[in-house]
């Protein structure tokens, strides 16, 4: 049965009326009926965790301290230093394409509520885990034409459970350039160093004119030498293919590179191109590392309310990108006559099977960044079944990072190490195997293998703020280390609830009203 009280909590600038919808489902658990979220401590661990994730030698503040040094000769082969970065995921490969998103979305989460996270006393871990990342993508943009994507190689990796300290995997570097293209990983790279020159523009100056530099020739290697990255570093195929092409990235870089420099040719560029390259013609239900459509169209339709913007000549341009980021972001509030995304009983939004949550994230992150320009603009998203208003909007993005901190019929956060039960098992080389400082001596492929990956005891390590890939589609959940689709977390995972926890530390810190208990309603 179900059971809707009205709750009413309205603050002092009249901000939120909602529903909250309690939930009781025979056929399953009773999902938690009174649990309320501390977004500030989940926030904290969020940021933590890409200290689990870092590769290359450490810093003398690292937190996360069964980590150690590792990839310390990449790049070496092939006369560069390329040592640094991230690993995406339970591996030791360093793609450059996930990576470059993850600054992106990170750095992003920082310019929307830098202030937010200050408050939880998480600014500077922010920043440090921004600039893991673009210290990195300096290094490996040795020419303007050249950037190196991926150390590394999927495959022999995949064959080996070894912690990255240990690790005797092909450490093989791979590159695009002018004869070999890479549109979609130089415009993400770009779009990525783009947004964290905004980042550190006040902090440190230098730095963020350096970062700009980088940005800008990346774009025009991207679009003036096109072509897809995964046919011209074919041994990513497997694992990070760019399907949507490097149209999206394009228009992404440029809309990011506009945002940092405030040059109209950025902006011209993603008008003029809009039409060509899908901006205005794609009606997409997915934002992921390979498809940027739904957050671009959501960045130009922002920009359609500044006067400026307006007397371009383009207004008609910028309708149709509002339209197709509300298609989007309707589609996620199940308002579409049409093509909804798909949710669990539970209401969780569901996409596919593998590694679900890192959609859930970011579709929590766009509506809440569109809740915020709703509420400042004084307007509602259009929707097929009617105008949403932006407490509503924010209400569902908050659903969804209650349900990653527990609020689900599996009673499991599935952002690891918060709350009292979390997934133990998670598919992730280091921490599955007993940690470099409480045992230094090597640890091969096969004993990774043989041994640590079978057992059936809990980690022995904690990798603390990782976002595992979730439940199945109909909220249930293996915490199993084989059932690499669901205890697998990736770096973008967490990358984009940055976000939207700082938004929520921030609202419940202003307002309080966060205190009420809200469940995911359909």
């Amino acid at each position: 049965m179900e059971e809707k009280r009205r709750c009413f909590s309205l603050s002092q600038n009249k901000f939120l009326q909602h529903w909250c919808v309690i939930l009781f489902i025979s056929s399953l658990a009773i999902l938690p009926l009174t649990q309320c979220f501390n977004y500030g401590k989940a926030l904290s661990k969020s940021l933590l965790y890409f200290e689990s994730q870092r590769s290359g030698r450490l810093p003398y503040n690292q937190r996360v301290t069964w980590r150690h040094h590792s990839g310390l000769t990449d790049g070496l082969e092939q006369g560069v230093d390329l040592v640094g970065g991230y690993y995406d995921a339970g591996d030791n490969v360093k793609f450059g394409f996930p990576m470059a998103f993850t600054i992106t979305m990170l750095s992003w989460g920082v310019i929307e509520y830098g202030d937010e996270i200050s408050s939880a006393g998480e600014y500077t871990h922010a920043l440090e885990a921004i600039k893991w990342g673009t210290d990195y993508f300096i290094k490996a943009h040795t020419h303007p034409n050249v950037l190196w994507v991926e150390v590394g190689d999927g495959d022999t990796d995949h064959y080996c459970w070894q912690r990255p300290e240990d690790m005797t995997t092909s450490r093989q570097a791979y590159k695009v350039d002018e004869k070999n293209p890479g549109s979609d990983v130089a415009g993400e790279t770009a779009a990525a160093m783009a947004a964290a020159s905004i980042v550190f523009r006040k902090t440190n100056p230098h730095y963020s004119h350096l970062l700009l530099q980088h940005a800008e020739q990346l774009f025009e290697f991207g679009d003036k030498f096109r072509g897809k990255y995964d046919e011209s570093v074919r041994v990513v195929k497997g694992y990070y293919p760019s399907v949507s092409g490097f149209k999206d990235e394009l228009l992404w870089a440029a809309l990011w590179l506009y945002k940092a420099t405030d040059k109209e040719d950025y902006l011209r560029y993603a008008l003029e191109k809009a039409n060509e390259f899908g901006g205005i013609t794609w009606a997409i239900t997915e934002f992921s590392w390979d498809v940027k459509f739904p957050a671009l169209q959501i960045i130009a339709s922002m920009l359609l309310t500044e006067e400026n913007h307006r007397e371009m000549g383009f207004k008609l341009v910028f309708e149709q990108y509002r339209s197709k980021a509300e298609y989007y972001l309707c589609a996620c509030l199940n308002k579409n006559n049409g093509s909804n995304v798909n949710r669990t009983p539970a209401g969780l939004l569901y996409i596919r099977q593998w590694n679900n949550m890192q959609y859930v994230s970011n579709a929590a992150f766009l509506l809440t960044v569109y809740s915020d320009y709703l509420r400042a603009s004084n307007q509602r998203l259009r929707c097929d079944r009617g105008k949403v208003g932006p407490e509503e909007v924010l209400l569902f993005a908050r659903s969804q990072a209650d349900y990653i901190l527990g609020a689900n019929p599996m009673g499991m956060s599935y952002l690891v190490g918060y709350g009292s039960r979390y997934p133990q098992r998670m598919h992730h080389r280091g921490a599955s195997i007993e940690s470099y400082r409480e045992n230094k001596g090597f640890i091969g492929c096969t004993q990774g293998y043989d041994y640590w990956y079978p057992r059936n005891d809990p980690n022995p390590n904690v990798v603390v703020g990782a976002l595992v890939g979730g439940p199945d589609q109909m909220d249930r959940f293996s915490d199993d280390r084989k059932n690499f689709m669901q205890t697998e977390a990736c770096t973008y995972n967490t990358a984009s609830l940055v976000g939207v926890l700082a938004k929520l530390h921030g609202v419940e810190e202003e307002d309080g009203y966060l205190n009420t208990p809200l469940l995911a309603s359909s």
